[in-house]
């Protein structure tokens, strides 16, 4: 994985997504983005929005999109109002809304073995679908990698095992969690 953020870095990247979502609903100004440094860097992310500590909007890209900061503020932006799952986050909702971000390293196909829960995410891809798992799914849990994998396969509408058929892509990378 690349340097990890540090936690002015970490801070700075939260607070572009709040700007993102805030813009988005017409509250305040763009995010400034920064020109230069990590946050410049081409990565993948996901952005979690929490309202009054309910997860209320998830969006995220596995492939780098863009700078960092840029990325995640237009994952913020789109996630407020575009997550079909959950009404759409509101300026009322600001005042209780919080942020978590994922950032990922590249990824890489699982050669051998299972991911290790709680340290690596995992994608697993069959035909269109594609799911995939942040290593925070598996916190508090006793899961093997097994199971995180099969989870994998769940969250894309797969047979839970479908991990070990020869069409599917099982693919695995490390992943920065932090927030509000």
């Amino acid at each position: 994985m690349t340097q990890p953020l540090t936690s002015g870095e970490r801070a700075a990247l939260v607070a572009v997504a709040r700007e993102g979502v805030a813009h988005r609903l017409g509250a305040g100004p763009a995010p400034r983005l920064p020109v230069d440094g990590p946050l410049a860097m081409p990565r993948a992310a996901f952005v979690t929005l929490a309202v009054g500590g309910e997860v209320r909007a998830a969006l995220g890209s596995l492939s780098p999109g863009g700078p960092l900061a840029t990325v995640v503020a237009a994952l913020a932006a789109r996630a407020a109002l575009d997550d079909p799952r959950q009404p759409p986050i509101t300026i009322g909702d600001l005042p209780t809304l919080s942020v978590r971000l994922a950032v990922l390293g590249p990824l890489r196909p699982l050669s051998a073995g299972a991911p290790r829960p709680g340290l690596d995410g995992a994608a697993v891809t069959r035909g269109w679908h594609r799911g995939l798992l942040l290593p925070s799914a598996a916190a508090g849990k006793d899961w093997s990698g097994e199971l995180f994998l099969k989870h994998a396969c769940l969250a894309a509408g797969l047979p839970a095992r479908a991990h070990l058929e020869p069409d599917a892509r099982v693919e695995v990378f490390e992943v920065e969690e932090f927030g509000e």
